[in-house]
């Protein structure tokens, strides 16, 4: 049933993960397909390479907000 919802509607996206601040994971609510985002903007399959890309790329920025953070001591 849901997949002819989305074949007449089109997907209905909900983001499933942040990866950075320009970089998301989608999933349809309706059908569950995944897609992210690409280096220009556009939205791909999620396959197992951008998973392991996104999940590299995702440590990496975690690392460089936590160096530029600043730390107060009281």
């Amino acid at each position: 049933m849901s997949f002819i919802h989305c074949s007449l509607f089109g997907h209905d996206y909900i983001v499933s993960k942040d990866i950075t601040r320009h970089v998301k994971e989608y999933q349809c609510k309706h059908c569950k397909k995944q897609m992210t985002t690409s280096g220009n903007g556009n939205l791909i399959p999620l396959t197992p390479k951008f998973q392991e890309i996104n999940s590299v790329l995702k440590s990496m920025y975690n690392k460089k907000v936590r160096r530029k953070t600043p730390i107060y001591v009281n």
